[in-house]
Order: C-alpha cells, then structure tokens, then sequence
C-alpha cells in the first residue's frame, strides 16, 4: 500500500483534507435549493463508501508497504473491525446534525461552532492517546481555534430579529454535532495499526479502515437518516418514495460528488497520520471550519444583513483560526 512518510508531505495532505472538510457542503447548498437535505444525505453517503472503495483497491493495494487491501482485511480482528464501523456510525449521528444545521442556521455558523468544538475535542483524546507534538503550542493553538468558535456565535446573534429565530436551535444542534464528532476519529484510530509500514496483526490498515468505517456511515443511515425523515429538523417529512420520484441524475450527483470530496479528505487524514500523528493531522483537517466560514461569508453572503461592527467580530475569527492552525501545524516541529 502506499505509505507517506515526510512530515511536509503529511501537512500539505492535511491542508487537502481541510480544504475537501470545509467545501464539501456547498454541494449541499446547491443540492438543497431543490429538495431536503436528508435526500441529498443518501447520495452523499453513497460517496463516501465508492470512493473509499476505489482508493482501497488502488492505493491501498499497491506498493511494498503494509499488506494489500483484500489481505488486510481477512486477517482483521473483529474488535478492531467494529471499532472502525463504529467509528462510521458515531460520525454520520454527527454529520447528520451537522447538515441539520447548515440547513437551518448556515454554513458560516454550523460549521465554526459543530466542526470547531469537534477540533478541540478530537485533539484533546488523540494526543492522549498517541502524545506526539508539543503540548504547550497544541493546545494553544487548540484554544485560539475555541475563542474563533465564540466569535462567530456572538457574531451571528447580531443578525436581524427573523435569523435570531434560528440561532438557538442552529447553535444547538451544532454544538450536539460537534461532541459526537469529537470522538469519531479516535475510534478509526484505534482501529489501526501505529506502524503503517510494518503493519500489527489483527488491526487494519489505514485504507481497510475508512473502507469498513464507510461501511458503518451508510449502514447507520438506515437508522439516523431514516428518522429524521420522519421527524425532520425544519420542514415537512420525506419518504424513501421521494428519493426516487423528486431527484433528477443532476442531484444525485451533486450529492455523491459531496460524499466523494468528503471522502478524499477522510482518506488523506488517515494516512498523513502515520507521520504527523493522529491529534495534529485531525487537528489540522478540521481547520475546514475557516473554508466553510469563508464559503459562507463571501459566497453564500450568510452575514450581509448583519449589523455595523460585525464585520469586525468576523475578522478576529478568521485572525484566531489562521494563528491556532498555525500553532498546530508547528506542534510536531517544537
């Protein structure tokens, strides 16, 4: 299997992965605008698991490293194949909130507050379970990318009277979202072998475990997904008869080209963890929260009813992202 083992190619990875995190709802936002999001959600779904599929037959099959995919597979331990699912199952819990709440309060708040919680919880339980970077800087950055988080709830309650109506419930839903994806990744990681070169019987490769992981994602959309079609957020109920009747090919492509972005960056995470450890490199993936907010304010125009002085909470937002991620990234080198 392909193996990466330069720091710098790790991080320039990473930075992918947080530029497919942050810009993968925009398919969503088109999508949408002609039918609810927990239809859009199977398409996207269904993405996720193709293109973790492909990159396992190819990059996960290829070169002198590790064992090839179908090989990894047979030899894994059923503990660490649940663990991988589970970790499928908590996410989509996750990112069905998460949608909830781009659909209700906007990607510029959803994402800022669900995704940054997630990266300050995610960081906390992968450096304690695999320590590597200086701690000090971490979490420096780690809180930085908090305070960014607040800004941004401050900033959107100065919104007009008629989106204050929304920004409990939005903020809400995203603060549920980003707990449970907090703890998401730790699962996969468990899962996998720490020496991706050489790899620990029993436990899976990085590309069998966001494979087995996808498994769980769409699996438990049966259940998650399926409920919230019956009792939605905001608007009417949708059935599976919908799925069929109301999409054209346009949507449902839209919807898998979201789960494939997604899934890229999902899958570059997970093998720059073998040289940029587990804490920072899903510490730097979720530095998607700055893609989305600036998607969000200068594309979807999210905050342009919002008062004088708002624009200036906005720029310390981004001002705390930039500078935590940069902490961040410089943990390992320090």
């Amino acid at each position: 299997m392909v193996v990466v083992e330069s720091y710098l190619v790790a991080v320039i990875m990473c930075l992918v992965t947080m530029l497919c995190w942050g810009s993968w709802a925009n398919t969503q936002k088109l999508a949408t605008k002609q039918w609810p999001f927990q239809l859009f959600y199977w398409d996207y779904a269904i993405g996720v698991l193709v293109l973790s599929f492909i990159l396992a037959l190819t990059m996960g099959s290829f070169g002198s490293a590790g064992r090839s995919f179908f090989a990894d597979l047979g030899q894994a331990s059923l503990n660490f194949l649940w663990l991988a699912f589970l970790g499928g199952v908590i996410f989509n819990l996750a990112n069905i909130l998460l949608v909830a709440a781009i659909d209700i309060a906007g990607m510029a708040v959803a994402f800022p507050i669900g995704i940054g919680l997630a990266l300050a919880l995610g960081v906390i339980t992968n450096y304690i379970a695999t320590p590597l970077g200086n701690p000090v800087v971490l979490f420096l950055g780690v809180a930085l990318v908090v305070g960014a988080i607040l800004l941004d709830a401050i900033a959107y309650r100065r919104l007009p009277s008629e989106g204050q109506k929304t920004t409990t419930k939005g903020i809400l839903i995203s603060v549920a979202a980003g707990v449970l994806m907090g703890f998401f990744y730790r699962f996969v990681a468990a899962s996998m072998s720490e020496d991706y070169i050489v790899l620990e019987a029993g436990k899976l490769s990085p590309y069998s475990a966001v494979f087995v992981f996808s498994i769980g994602l769409l699996a438990s959309n049966f259940v998650w997904n399926t409920f919230v079609m019956a009792k939605p957020f905001a608007g009417d109920p949708v059935s599976y008869r919908d799925y069929f009747t109301r999409g054209d090919a346009r949507l449902h492509s839209i919807g898998i080209l979201g789960g494939i972005i997604w899934g890229i960056g999902m899958s570059l995470s997970i093998i720059a963890a073998g040289a940029a450890g587990f804490a920072i490199s899903y510490g730097l993936g979720q530095g998607a929260t700055m893609v989305a907010a600036l998607w969000g304010v200068f594309i979807w125009k999210e905050f342009k009813d919002a008062p004088k002085g708002t624009n200036t909470l906005i720029a310390l937002m981004f001002a705390c992202f930039i500078i935590g991620l940069g902490l961040i990234i410089t943990a390992r080198l320090t």
